[in-house]
C-alpha cells in the first residue's frame, strides 16, 4: 500500500492511497493520531504533494554502506553512526532545496537514502522484533553541507550544523507500508543529478541493516511513532569525485527507490529574509 499526503485547495492536508491503476483515494484519519486511516470512497484532490509525513525527530546513521565508508576514507564502524536533522529540515516532493545563503556554503552535496518510518512506541527493542516498529519507508535525500560538515574553522566534527539547514531533509514521494518491504536490505538505490546517475546500488551493502539501527537507536531510548530513520547513503557522493560535484542553482535532484518511486526537487539559493522575519522549514503542512 502506497500512502500519500497532500494539501487539498483549501489548505486543507489529507492522506490518500494509491490504488493499482495510479488513482487516488482520500483516506480519513491519520496513521499517528488516534483515529486509524479509513477510506472516503471519494477521489483526492491535491493541489499539493506534501512529504508523507511531518516527523517526530530525524535519526540518522551516518557511514553505513561499505563502499561508501571506503570512498568516506573511513574504517567500518564498530557502531552505527548516528547524527540528528531538526524537523525543521523537512521538505516537500517537489519544493526547492536551498543553498545557505546567510552562514554560506560552496560545499552542498546529494546523499539519496533509504528512510524507515516508526509507527508505533518502542523502547528496548531486539532487532528479531525491530521491524513490528515499523509503519513503513520512503525515499529520503540527506542534504550535507560539506564544508560545515567537516571544516575545522566552521567546527567540523558537528555533523549536525552541515546537515540540518532548511529544506536539507526532503522526503517522498509517499509512504510504502512495510508490508510491501518485506526487505528493505533488497532495494534498490540510484541518486540521479541533471539527468545523470550519480549513486546506483542496493541497500544490501549496509553496515548495519534496518533491524540492528532500530534495536540500536530504541536501546535506553524511546522512538515515538512518527520518528524518521535515515539509513545512510551509498557510494558515489558529490564530494567524492575528482573533481568534487557540488549543488547549484538550476539543478534537480532525484532520488529513486524500487517500489517506493522517485523523489525530486530542484536546487536554488536561499532567499534570506529581513531581520527579524519568521523563517524556518517548508511552508505548508
Amino acid at each position: 500500500m502506497k500512502l500519500h499526503r497532500y494539501a487539498d485547495a483549501g489548505g486543507a492536508t489529507h492522506y490518500a492511497i494509491e490504488h493499482g491503476e495510479g488513482s487516488l483515494e482520500r483516506l480519513l484519519g491519520d496513521p499517528f493520531g488516534p483515529e486509524p486511516l479509513r477510506p472516503s470512497g471519494e477521489l483526492a484532490l491535491p493541489a499539493r504533494r506534501l512529504a508523507p509525513l511531518r516527523p517526530r525527530a530525524i535519526l540518522c546513521i551516518g557511514v553505513n554502506y561499505r563502499r561508501h565508508a571506503a570512498e568516506f576514507g573511513s574504517a567500518i564502524p564498530q557502531r552505527p553512526v548516528l547524527f540528528m536533522k531538526a524537523p525543521s529540515a523537512l521538505q516537500h516532493p517537489g519544493a526547492p532545496i536551498e543553498l545557505p545563503t546567510a552562514l554560506g556554503s560552496d560545499a552542498v552535496d546529494y546523499e539519496g537514502e533509504l528512510a524507515v518510518v516508526i509507527g508505533r512506541r518502542c523502547k528496548n527493542v531486539s532487532a528479531s522484533e525491530a521491524l513490528q516498529a515499523v509503519l513503513g519507508y520512503t525515499c529520503a535525500n540527506d542534504v550535507s553541507a560539506r564544508d560545515w560538515q567537516k571544516r575545522p574553522e566552521l567546527g567540523g566534527g558537528q555533523w549536525c550544523r552541515g546537515k540540518t539547514f532548511d529544506t536539507f531533509a526532503p522526503l517522498g514521494p509517499c509512504l510504502v507500508l512495510k508490508d510491501e518491504i518485506p526487505d528493505p536490505a533488497a532495494l534498490k538505490i540510484r541518486t540521479v543529478l541533471n539527468g545523470a546517475v550519480m549513486q546506483d546500488w542496493t541497500c544490501d551493502d549496509f553496515i548495519f541493516d534496518v533491524p540492528a539501527v532500530i534495536a540500536f537507536l530504541s536501546g535506553s531510548t524511546t522512538l515515538l511513532p512518527g520518528t524518521v530513520i535515515l539509513t545512510g547513503t551509498p557510494h558515489g557522493v558529490g564530494f567524492a569525485r575528482k573533481p568534487p560535484v557540488y549543488l547549484q542553482p538550476g539543478d534537480q535532484v532525484t532520488v529513486e527507490i524500487d517500489r517506493i518511486g522517485a523523489l525530486t526537487n530542484p536546487v536554488v539559493a536561499e532567499e534570506v529574509a529581513a531581520s527579524g522575519a519568521e523563517g524556518g522549514g517548508p511552508t505548508g503542512a
